[in-house]
This record gives C-alpha cells, structure tokens and sequence, in this order.
C-alpha cells in the first residue's frame, strides 16, 4: 500500500514579505522602546534612535505593504482576513509616517506625541504582523 501525502501547502504570504513584516514591526517597537527610553531618561539620544528606527520601519513596511497590495489584487485574496491585514499595514504605514514627521521635532516639542504614536504605531503592526503569520501557519488563503 503506497501511502502519498499532500505537500503542496498555500502560504498567505510570500517568504519575502514575511521578512520585511518582521522586520518592520521589530523595528516600530525598537522605535516605542527608544520612547520610553527618552520618557524616563531625558537624554536626547535617545529620540534620535527612534527617528531611524521609524525611518527603517517605514522602509520595510513600504516594501511590505506593495507587496500586499500585489497579493491583494489577486481575486481569490480579496476576501476577510487578508484584507484586514492589508488595512492594518496601511494604518501603521501611515501613522508611522507622521510618527517620523512628529520624531522630526525638537525632542523637547516631539515627546508626549511620539510615545502615543509610536505605542499606536507598534500596536498596528504587531497585529498586521500576527494576522499575516497566524494565516501562514495554517495555510489559508484567506
């Protein structure tokens, strides 16, 4: 008796958007803990380290979010969850954006705004992130 299994498993996302989507909210929270640094230090430093952090951030999910949007033009990607992660990587592209623009500031002028984006900004990728790799664990296309 010959035995076969099936291998050809659909992944949500690409391997490569997989990596940018970790890397972007590594870095979105990298980002939220210079905040916190700087909310309790006061050393300027600190706000510089998250404005790059912010820059590679919006880099990476930049990438991560064409690549989205590819794999949303797809017919069959149209539907549920994949749309909630394309929208959940838009929100915190955009907010990370302006998150940049506030961290652009004097350090003084940029804090009580920059700790509340940038918490908003790690909490939007961190779910995009664990929506796209909950869907590619379990092989749905959407």
């Amino acid at each position: 008796m010959v035995s076969t299994v099936d291998a050809t498993r659909r992944m949500a996302i690409h391997p490569v958007q997989a990596f940018l989507l970790a890397g972007t909210f590594t870095l979105f929270l990298a980002a939220l803990l210079n905040d916190i640094a700087y909310w309790s230090t006061y050393q300027v430093q600190w706000t510089n380290f998250a404005s790059w952090l912010i820059a590679g951030g919006l880099v990476l999910g930049g990438l991560a979010l064409l690549f989205a949007l590819v794999g949303l033009r797809h017919a069959a990607l149209r539907r549920g969850r994949y749309l909630v992660y394309f929208l959940l990587l838009l929100a915190s592209w955009v907010l990370g954006l302006i998150n940049a623009l506030v961290h652009a500031r004097d350090a003084w002028a940029a804090m009580p705004d920059g700790l509340v984006l940038s918490v908003v900004v790690a909490l939007l990728a961190g779910a995009a992130t664990w929506l796209a790799f909950t869907r590619l664990r379990t092989g749905e296309l959407a």
